[in-house]
């Protein structure tokens, strides 16, 4: 069995190209994807209208996809991830270790966006790589491996500069990845959504796609169906990193400066939003979409909370339980 067999054999696990618009529709209509995670969006949104007057404004709503952006951009590398039967629990501490080594690649090789851009996501595709290949190749679970990573990457990060940030002061840089706008959308949503459409197109449109789906659904199948599992499961953990390396960017260009100790906890919110959004635990299973569904809504609760003058404890709380409730509703 040759890989140019791979295309024609895990197209068995995934519907053909032509039939894919339509089964992604019917996914966000009643396929896997349950339809009580639309209505509990939808509940939320109505509560949040009706206990708070500033909540349906387009301010509020841009502010809501501002707070999203680093989750929403990780998420869609953490559901290929995911799919692929495997988890990243490094990603914030690749997120501030590669905000680091683009504010520190700006300050000593060259004041150039460009060189920060290559430096973060260098950096984040490196620590992607690192974790796939010590999972792959060492046969060591994923929790064990991004575990130990998570560390290490935020040891680095605060090593590298002794715990102080690193002011950032590239004008251009600001405005494409922090301040700027693209058609009218603020920079970091325009790059939330351009992660979003790239997502879609290698997960639902790309053999790419159909190998993680294949891999993280049936690992014996698809290797006997010539499906390079090891190499497969390393690619997505280089895209997560590659995409917390952009998230990187956004939240460094926003802030003018890299600090280490940003973004600490953000993993739960990644995972979380993805499981909410249909994702298996146990692989072969989620879209984009709905990835992105369960990150908006996480982003609108902590959005609504703050709006009704809630404490942060009391946040958190709240939070938890509503995930917890939304993830038995959708599993039903």
């Amino acid at each position: 069995m040759t890989d140019l067999d791979v295309p024609r054999i895990a197209a068995s696990f995934t519907p053909a190209r032509s039939e894919q618009p339509r089964r992604l529709l019917q996914t966000l209509l009643r396929g896997e994807q349950p339809y009580m995670l639309y209505i509990a969006f939808a509940i939320l949104l109505v509560v949040f209208s009706l206990a708070s007057p500033w909540f349906l404004s387009v301010d509020n709503f841009l502010n809501i996809g501002r707070q999203t952006t680093l989750v929403s951009i990780v998420a869609v590398g953490m559901t290929f991830v995911i799919i692929a039967r495997q988890i990243d629990l490094s990603v914030a501490s690749t997120l501030a270790l590669s905000g680091m080594a683009a504010a520190l690649a700006m300050a000593h090789i060259g004041n150039h966006w460009i060189v920060g851009a290559l430096a973060g996501l260098g950096t984040g595709a490196l620590v992607g790589l690192v974790n796939g290949i010590l999972t792959t190749q060492l046969a060591i679970p994923s929790f064990l491996v991004t575990l130990g990573s998570l560390s290490m990457a935020r040891g680095l990060a605060m090593m590298v500069t002794n715990t102080k940030p690193v002011i950032i002061t590239n004008e251009t840089y600001f405005l494409i990845f922090g301040e700027g706008s693209f058609l009218g959308m603020p920079a970091p949503i325009a790059w939330t959504l351009g992660a979003i459409i790239v997502g879609i197109l290698l997960l639902h449109f790309n053999v790419f796609g159909r190998r993680i789906y294949a891999a993280g659904g049936n690992p014996t199948a698809a290797l006997y169906s010539g499906i390079h599992i090891k190499r497969v499961a390393t690619l997505a953990f280089v895209l997560t990193g590659t995409l917390a390396g952009l998230a990187a960017l956004v939240l460094s260009a926003r802030s003018h400066a890299a600090r280490p100790d940003v973004v600490q906890g953000m993993e739960l919110d990644v995972i979380a939003s993805v499981i909410l959004g249909g994702c298996s635990l146990f692989g072969g299973r989620g879209f984009i979409l709905g990835t992105l569904l369960g990150s908006l809504i996480i982003g609108t609760l902590n959005n609504g909370l703050v709006l009704l003058g809630v404490s942060s404890p009391l946040q958190l709380v709240i939070k938890g339980a509503i995930i917890v409730a939304a993830v038995a509703f959708t599993k039903r």
